[in-house]
């Protein structure tokens, strides 16, 4: 996957009202990047809350930042093993980017819900020196988004949230896939 996000506030503040009871608040950046901030929600003993992230983290070993993990290993490794056990998160988006090659130039395209909602990417959050780090969980891309990127983001539907937050690593397989193609609308920017 990419590392762009779309971030609409509008409609992704008014779905989690609606849906969730959350009073979440965010700001528009329809090109979001890596180590700018992305609000996500967590799962506490009080409820969903929510808390604001950098995307990215860089552990010692690593020489550049990381972004995302491969959800299929994510329990085995160790940069992501406990996080992924005891700090899962969703990021409210409107949508992703990938770019691929077209008549030797990059061409951009907006990856969104077709049916206008927002999604809600699966990821896990460290504590790092400046606050909260996120990395997002990639996954296997369905057919059609295979002819874009061979990852994609997860996508966690909302009728499996209370799952996604109180289940164990070894019990999320059954959510760890990818979301029907059809869902998914591919608009050329």
């Amino acid at each position: 996957m990419c590392g762009r996000m779309n971030v609409i506030a509008a409609p992704i503040t008014q779905y989690l009202q609606e849906q969730l009871g959350l009073d979440f608040q965010t700001v528009d950046n329809s090109d979001l990047r890596p180590t700018q901030r992305v609000d996500v929600i967590m799962s506490s003993h009080k409820g969903l809350l929510q808390v604001r992230t950098h995307w990215g983290i860089q552990p010692a070993w690593a020489k550049h930042i990381l972004i995302n993990a491969k959800i299929e290993t994510a329990a085995q490794k160790a940069t992501f093993k406990r996080a992924y056990a005891e700090s899962r998160c969703l990021i409210p988006v409107s949508g992703w980017y990938e770019w691929r090659l077209e008549n030797e130039r990059k061409q951009k395209y907006l990856f969104s819900a077709r049916n206008q909602q927002p999604l809600l990417m699966a990821g896990i959050v460290f504590k790092g020196e400046q606050g909260p780090e996120l990395v997002t969980f990639t996954t296997a891309p369905t057919p059609t988004c295979a002819a874009y990127h061979d990852r994609m983001p997860l996508i966690i539907p909302s009728q499996h949230i209370d799952y996604w937050f109180h289940s164990t690593p070894a019990q999320l397989d059954a959510v760890a896939r990818h979301v029907d193609d059809d869902a998914i609308e591919i608009i050329k920017c």
